[in-house]
């Protein structure tokens, strides 16, 4: 009964949707696929987890007691700057990062613009139908949310979450986190383009489809 009650094996049970491969997971989550191959077998032979054309949950109530069990977790220690980006994998509703995250993601972490650990925001578009619900999901974990960023003097805690509420969320995939598209990202980018210049000229670079003016070399 308690073989399978360690980290890895809550983040899986946590972040499997329906039909999920073990990279998809491991991707989801930030882990090694060789790992999470071992940890979804471990959790297929204590029946938790089962194979019919991608992964299942056998019992939802599972996900439910996971989930919990990590926010009465974070009472004691809160979320991480990497735990925060992790979290919505968790929360069972669709979201894209955005703005500066979206840059974030399609540079695949290669360009980060500064942000302060002390006074750090995560972007994510969210349905506008479930903007509340995103609040309460945020909430559970001591992660205050808004539609516009807060000043830090007004947060009790280091990280903040900013909402933009959309009709609908097309996401696309990178490296297992949902994202907007690439060429939403370079607009956002242009659009503020002097602290993202050099992030142009790596789109540029890593994407074919992406054409810019950027020019950045760096001194």
């Amino acid at each position: 009964m308690y073989e399978v009650c360690g980290e890895k094996e809550l983040k899986v049970i946590l972040a499997l949707d329906p039909g999920d491969s073990i990279s998809g997971v491991a991707r989801k989550i930030d882990e090694n696929r060789e790992t999470i191959r071992r940890v979804v077998n471990c959790l297929e032979e204590a029946g938790y987890v089962a194979y019919d054309d991608g992964l299942h949950l056998i019992d939802q109530a599972l996900r439910d007691a996971g989930l919990e069990f990590l926010t009465a977790s974070a009472n004691i220690s809160p979320p991480s700057i990497s735990e925060a980006y992790v979290l919505p994998q968790f929360a069972g509703m669709e979201y894209a990062y955005t703005s500066i995250d979206a840059v974030y993601v399609w540079t695949r972490g290669g360009y980060q613009v500064a942000r302060d650990p002390e006074d750090y925001s995560l972007f994510i578009a969210v349905h506008e139908s479930e903007l509340d619900a995103w609040a309460e999901f945020f909430e559970r974990f001591g992660i205050p949310t808004a539609e516009d960023r807060q000043p830090a003097d007004d947060l009790d805690g280091s990280i903040q979450v900013v909402l933009q509420s959309e009709a609908q969320i097309e996401a696309e995939m990178v490296d297992g986190r949902p994202v907007i598209s690439l060429q939403e990202t370079v607009a956002f980018a242009n659009e503020h383009y002097a602290h993202f210049q050099s992030a142009l000229d790596m789109l540029d670079r890593m994407y074919d489809e992406v054409d810019t003016d950027a020019n950045y070399r760096p001194s």
